[in-house]
């Protein structure tokens, strides 16, 4: 990574305070140092510092410096695992079906999420089943921009899930829980009952600064999601 962009900068200072080059709650140099040290500007340092404050790995007070976080803010780090692996740590069988599968410009709401403008992006459906039984349905956008090679993909059967960990890794991403009502055509998909409650996640990925894909998932009644922090 060039280590004078402001994500260089970022990711090497942040190197620096993990290895203990400063302690906690220790002034670090300011921005006119770090500006000489990297050669570049004093804005694209602070960005780097921002994002480090917004992480929580430094504090930041006007006129005070910048200082390593005295008491680092604690984190929950969640590992949502494949759904493979989810059916075949149950003991099921699994498989996937595509549903969908098309080129086509994302609405507004998912052109923004995902930065593609007028671009078209990749939409797939994809229905995962256990035992032969639904599992969970998908809906998916993938941003071709940074990930053109999908729009070729041969996923076999793999599930686009599987196949986007395998070739593009993330170094970010979001997640929100939420219970949906099944609709008519995700209830028949899902095999549910009209108006039953489902769990959903929304899940997006980033790759530095660039969106790769944002996605829903609904799984029918009775699904419990389990995860350590």
């Amino acid at each position: 990574m060039n280590a004078r962009t402001h994500r260089g900068i970022r990711e090497a200072i942040r190197a620096r305070i993990v290895a203990g080059e400063w302690q906690l709650g220790e002034l670090i140099p300011g921005e006119v140092e770090f500006a000489e040290e990297y050669a570049c500007s004093r804005t694209t340092v602070n960005r780097a510092l921002q994002a480090l404050a917004e992480e929580g790995m430094v504090e930041r007070k006007r006129k005070g410096g910048t200082r390593v976080r005295p008491l680092p803010l604690p984190q929950a780090q969640l590992r949502i695992p494949l759904l493979r692996e989810q059916v075949e740590d149950a003991g099921g069988a699994y498989r996937c079906e595509v549903v969908d599968r098309r080129i086509a410009r994302a609405p507004d709401a998912i052109a923004e999420r995902l930065d593609t403008g007028e671009a078209k992006a990749a939409y797939l459906e994809t229905l995962h089943l256990a035992d032969e039984r639904p599992f969970a349905f998908e809906t998916r956008w993938i941003n071709l921009a940074a990930v053109p090679q999908f729009a070729e993909a041969d996923l076999g059967e793999l599930s686009a899930n599987e196949w986007l960990v395998r070739t593009v890794p993330f170094t970010r991403g979001e997640v929100a829980l939420s219970a949906a009502t099944a609709e008519g055509r995700i209830a028949d998909l899902l095999g549910t009952e009209e108006g039953a409650a489902l769990f959903t996640m929304d899940r997006t990925t980033w790759l530095d600064d660039h969106p790769v894909t944002t996605m829903r998932l609904h799984y029918p009644p009775g699904y419990r999601l389990e995860f350590a922090i």
